[in-house]
């Protein structure tokens, strides 16, 4: 084997070492991660690190695009696996797969959607991978007006101002989908993902022991919302 390819090799499991002490890391410290104390953990001296990471928003940064890639992987499989003429049935899929994956990995979780870090400023290389799971709900709505099998909400309920936000949006993530319907489909997505961090976080844990089923009578109803048919 060429000597070039034994290093890319080394390196490149040195690079996966150092972002699994990382995550063991977010695990306990939560996003507050120091490149010393990561080498200290590895046995480096901290100088060493920096070959791989210059610095600990780069080690961030590639944590925060593996989680975000790690979930999308989740949810698209989820959904792959789903009846693709049953809308609704794919929709649940999406979401016990976010939640699954979420409770999974909570130090994760936390870190792409928990509170920002303080000094971080995520870069562009972060926006594909974060549009992975949104952009399976919006293959299931464009999959249901092709069909022909979702109702468009009235576009008159929407403001003005946010009539041409949502344009935008739709315009770059899926061109021709009514802003009505993009609408309501973002209000069940940030629902999910509110319900799925007051889960995380101990929100309601107290309260509503039977969670599960809390959890699917929810998202029932975020369905309802966006108009999937039963």
């Amino acid at each position: 084997m060429p000597a070039s390819s034994i290093r890319a090799r080394v390196r490149a499991e040195m690079l996966d070492e150092i972002k699994a002490v990382a995550r063991r890391h977010l695990a306990s410290d939560g996003a507050n991660l120091s490149l010393r104390a990561v080498a200290r953990d590895m046995g480096m001296v901290s100088s060493a690190i920096y070959r791989y990471f210059p610095s600990r928003d780069d080690l961030l940064t590639a944590l925060i695009i593996e989680a975000y890639d790690a979930l999308g992987a989740a949810v698209e499989a989820a959904d792959a696996g789903a009846d693709r003429l049953d809308l609704r049935g794919r929709w649940h899929a999406a979401c016990r797969a976010t939640r699954d994956w979420a409770l999974t990995h909570p130090a994760e979780y936390a870190l792409i959607y928990g509170s920002p870090v303080p000094g971080y400023a995520a870069p562009d290389d972060t926006v594909g991978p974060a549009q992975r799971p949104p952009a399976t709900l919006v293959g299931i709505l464009r999959d249901g007006v092709a069909a022909g099998r979702l109702a468009i909400p009235d576009p008159g309920e929407l403001p003005e101002p946010l009539r041409a936000d949502l344009a935008e949006i739709a315009d770059a993530l899926a061109p021709g989908l009514p802003e009505a319907l993009l609408a309501r489909a973002m209000a069940g997505w940030t629902q999910l993902f509110g319900l799925i961090s007051f889960e995380l976080f101990g929100r309601i844990n107290r309260t509503l022991p039977h969670r599960d089923a809390y959890f699917d009578h929810q998202t029932a109803l975020m369905a309802d919302l966006i108009g999937l048919p039963r």
